[in-house]
C-alpha cells in the first residue's frame, strides 16, 4: 500500500515536500514514481527513482524544480517541489512497479501500485 501526504495550498514560488509511505514492500526493491493529474487532464509523469542504482528521471515540466528521493530505512519516498507555479496545481500520486523497465518508466500503465493521491494547490 502507498499513502501520500503533504499536499496543501501554497503561494506561487513556494515549496512543498510530498511524502509517500510504503507498506507491504520495501522501496529499495521497486521503482518508485510520482505522477500528477489536474482536473480534465491526463495523468502526467513527474519523476521516478529506480531500485537499482537509484538514478532519478524527471518529466520536462518539472526538471530543475522537483527532486525525488527515497529513504530505504524508513520505506519512504519524497518529492521536493520548489518554485511552484499555478500550473503545478493537481492531485499528486505515488506509484510503484517491480519491473523497472527504463523504456516504460514514464508510463502510467507500467505501475501496478498507486496511492490515493494528495492535492497540491498553487495560488497565483
Amino acid at each position: 500500500q502507498l499513502f501520500e501526504s503533504g499536499g496543501e495550498l501554497v503561494q506561487t514560488g513556494g515549496s512543498l515536500r510530498l511524502s509517500c509511505a510504503v507498506s507491504g514492500r520495501t522501496v529499495s526493491t521497486a521503482t518508485m514514481a510520482w505522477f500528477r493529474q489536474a482536473p480534465g487532464k491526463e495523468r502526467e509523469f513527474i519523476a521516478a527513482i529506480r531500485s537499482s542504482g537509484g538514478r532519478a528521471y524527471y518529466g520536462d515540466s518539472v526538471k530543475g524544480r522537483f527532486t525525488i528521493s527515497r529513504n530505504n530505512a524508513e520505506n519512504m519516498v519524497y518529492l521536493q517541489m520548489n518554485s511552484l507555479q499555478p500550473e503545478d496545481t493537481a492531485t499528486y500520486y505515488c506509484a510503484a512497479t517491480t519491473t523497472g523497465i527504463l523504456s516504460t518508466i514514464a508510463r502510467v500503465s507500467a505501475y501496478g501500485y498507486w496511492g490515493q493521491g494528495t492535492l497540491v494547490t498553487v495560488s497565483s
